[in-house]
Order: C-alpha cells, then sequence, then structure tokens
C-alpha cells in the first residue's frame, strides 16, 4: 500500500479523514469528503494568466472527481502540452504560424501510424485516481509513469471497500486462466456478496482494534499500547481502496491504455481506462482519434498470417492446417477478418 514513493505530506487535494464507514448502497460514489469538496471548488474557482497552450474541453473538467466502480474516481490535476505540441516536436518549429487543423491531423496521423513516438512524449498528464488495492497492484505492472501513493504507515486508511455489482460476479472461465466465465446469479451471487461484505467488515474491524486509537491519535484503550500502523494494515484485503497520484507522457498512457481499456482487460481495471480514454478525447482529440483508428480498433497481423491473407485474395481456399499458423493463431486470425 506503499507504492512507488511515501509521503507524509500528501498534496492537499488528497487528504481525507480516517475511518469512514462504508456504504451498503451499490449506486456509485466518488465519497470526496467535504474538505476535499471545498479544495476542489476553490481550484476550479482560480484562474491563471499563461502563455502555456491550454485545452478548453480539459479545463472544463480539471479537478472533477469522474466517478469508476462503486467508490472509486479518476481526476485530472494537471497537463502539459496539447494536440500543437506533438506537431511541434515532430516539426522541431516554434509557433503556430498558419498551419490548418487538416494538416496537424495528417501529420499526427502518420506519427502513430509508423510508430514514431518522441513526439508524443512532449505531452504529459497528472491524474489522481482513488482506486482497490487489488487494481492499484495491477496498474503498478506500469512502470512508465511517477506514482505517489496514499501511505497506510502514516495515516489510517478509510473503511471503504470494493463491493462488485451483481452483473460483474462469475466463475472461472474454462479455456482462460486469467478471465471470468459465466455470471453468477441467485444464491450463489448473494452467498458471494455476503461474504465479500462481511469479510471486509470483518477485516477492518480487527485492523481498527490493532490500531487502538481514534481519529486524534488517542489510545481508546490506555492499558494497550496498539499495533503500528505499517503492521495493522497487513490484516486489510486487497479490495479496500487506496489512492494516488500518477503522472504520465502522452505515449505511455495510451500503451497503457491500449492493453487496460481493452475488452479482454480485467473490467475493474478497464473501468478506469476508459474513464481515462475520455479524457484523453479531450485533451488531445487529434491523437485520440488517431489512436482509436490505428491501435485501438485496428489489428496486428504476422507475416505469417499477411501470408495468408494474400493467399485467400489470391483466390485460394487456405485450412488451418497448411496455414503456417497453430490453431489459436488461426482462430485469432480468422475473428479479426470476421470469419
Amino acid at each position: 500500500m506503499d507504492g512507488i514513493k511515501e509521503s507524509p505530506h500528501p498534496e492537499a487535494a488528497a487528504k481525507r479523514p480516517s475511518r469512514r464507514t462504508h456504504s451498503a448502497d451499490p449506486a456509485p460514489s466518488t465519497t470526496i469528503t467535504p474538505e476535499q469538496e471545498q479544495e476542489i471548488a476553490a481550484a476550479r474557482g482560480e484562474t491563471r494568466p499563461t502563455r502555456r497552450a491550454t485545452v478548453p474541453a480539459l479545463e472544463e473538467i480539471l479537478y472533477e472527481p469522474l466517478p469508476v466502480l462503486d467508490r472509486g474516481f479518476v481526476r485530472v490535476i494537471d497537463y502539459m502540452g496539447d494536440d500543437g505540441a506533438i506537431v511541434q516536436a515532430a516539426r522541431v518549429s516554434y509557433g503556430r504560424g498558419t498551419r490548418r487543423v487538416s494538416e496537424d491531423r495528417g501529420l499526427i496521423n502518420y506519427l502513430m501510424r509508423h510508430r514514431h513516438t518522441t513526439p508524443f512524449e512532449m505531452c504529459e498528464i497528472k491524474y489522481h485516481v482513488k482506486l482497490p488495492i487489488f487494481v492499484a497492484r495491477q496498474w503498478i505492472r506500469h512502470r512508465t509513469a511517477n506514482v505517489n501513493e496514499y501511505s497506510a504507515r502514516y495515516s489510517i486508511l478509510d473503511n471503504e471497500f470494493y463491493i462488485p455489482a451483481p452483473e460483474h460476479l462469475a466463475a472461472q472461465a474454462s479455456t482462460n486462466r486469467q478471465g471470468r466465465g459465466v455470471v453468477l446469479e441467485g444464491e450463489a451471487a448473494r452467498r458471494v456478496l455476503d461474504l465479500l461484505r462481511e469479510d471486509s467488515e470483518r477485516a477492518y474491524a480487527g485492523y481498527a482494534a490493532m490500531l487502538n486509537e481514534d481519529e486524534t491519535g488517542t489510545p481508546l484503550d490506555p492499558a494497550w499500547p496498539g499495533l503500528a500502523r505499517e503492521l495493522a494494515r497487513m490484516n486489510l484485503s486487497l479490495n479496500f481502496y487506496t489512492q494516488w497520484y500518477w503522472k504520465i507522457d502522452l505515449y505511455n498512457l495510451m500503451h497503457f491504455l491500449g492493453l487496460r481499456a481493452d475488452p479482454h482487460a480485467q473490467y475493474e481495471i478497464r473501468a478506469y481506462a476508459e474513464a481515462m480514454l475520455g479524457t484523453m478525447q479531450r485533451w488531445v482529440p487529434l491523437a485520440y482519434a488517431a489512436f482509436v483508428e490505428y491501435r485501438m480498433n485496428a489489428a496486428s497481423i504476422s507475416a505469417t498470417g499477411l501470408k495468408v491473407i494474400q493467399r485467400m485474395l489470391a483466390g485460394e481456399q487456405v485450412e488451418q492446417k497448411d496455414s503456417g499458423l497453430s490453431p489459436r493463431e488461426w482462430r485469432e486470425l480468422m475473428a479479426v477478418l470476421g470469419r
């Protein structure tokens, strides 16, 4: 729960009181505290003169929490650059001159199509994310970002944990070791939801008892010294929420989104990726359109697969056994071709 870097003084907008109780309400809730709401309102009410490029569509949602899952959120905290910065870096020039949007779009499409990645690295964005710990452990595999996580060594975690909506409860897939299969229904779904909630509530009760302190740090039982926060946290399960600030350049953001917004990604991290896709569309609409066209909705074909397609276009009837592809590769290629 420490993330990459710990700080006893997290940024103001990340501060929150401890031991907030979990709600059984399944409706999405960002659970922003009154203090955070005041800080967000103050930040959004303040304007600063600047000569830097700004993006009105992204400014509209700057600092605002975008709900994800039952109690999580994504907030854009800061950004640098826009579509023009990508073009400028590619041309190694200064100023916008009299270029037309169509010219910028054509160049950005070319860069994306031919994998000229460096110009996209000129743009950066910083998010504040509230997410379950098990999602954070997946997320941190992307090592090309700067991360500062809320520290459970310095602070007491809130009593907030993720409970999936019933439609996201599923059995283990029979053909995929890391995927979901048939959705649970009826008594099976109720049993899982009850176990998740009961186990989480029990875990937090044990965590609070081991800490033996109220929100001011005063011992609840003077005869019991309590356990250090860095040890007591081990009692919590992976569905408890943590928070972090996550800063990344546009190229590596697209790599993250290409993997985590994919339909095959785990639902929970995909929900965050989809929210971030929306912020990218506001921030760099030309780069977003190119990304969707040449990455998200495109397909990568192997050399052997390309030869199969060429043989088919020549009128040859090609079967898997004489294609040079494994059965799985063949199925994937046929899926791409809509066959």
